[in-house]
């Protein structure tokens, strides 16, 4: 049987996300784990051509990392409104690494992290975040596929989009 203490969610806020963050609520609840909620902050540094375009990038990221904290904020409340332990955590770089990372440095039991199933040319491309997280992780890792039914009665919710 599975135990577990501490289970990693990595969100994005993405409908795929929040059901993956349903199937690790459930979890949590029936292991009574603590669910330590991730996003990775990754700043992709703009090609400014024109030479009046002024872009401050710490102004930026602190607004970005203001309302990431705000959002996940609303989820923990949430889930504690439903009895799960739940903590959050803002990781910066690459979204892979951090969240093997964290979980590593949160002795995490488990990870449970959406896959938005892509395939051919986008996968070559692109990578997977949650491909590499299986691969790279040392706990097990629960991969949601955005097709998949949420399985609480009442799915985690988001009331408002960055």
């Amino acid at each position: 049987m599975l135990t577990a203490k501490t289970i990693v969610c990595p969100t994005d806020f993405s409908k795929e996300s929040l059901r993956a963050l349903s199937v690790a609520s459930d979890f949590a609840s029936r292991l009574d784990a603590e669910l330590l909620l991730v996003n990775v902050l990754t700043i992709q540094p703009a090609i400014v051509t024109d030479p009046n375009y002024a872009f401050v990038v710490p102004e930026f990221e602190q607004k970005l990392r203001s309302e990431i904290a705000h959002q996940l904020r609303e989820l923990e409340h949430e889930l504690g409104g439903k009895g799960i332990r739940t903590r959050t955590l803002i990781g910066y770089g690459d979204p892979a690494n951090e969240i093997v990372r964290i979980a590593n440095q949160e002795s995490a039991d488990l990870i449970v992290i959406a896959t938005f199933g892509k395939t051919g040319w986008r996968r070559l491309a692109f990578g997977s975040v949650a491909e590499k997280v299986v691969r790279s992780a040392a706990c097990p890792v629960l991969t949601v596929r955005g097709s998949v039914p949420a399985v609480s009665d009442t799915p985690i919710t988001r009331s408002r989009v960055a």
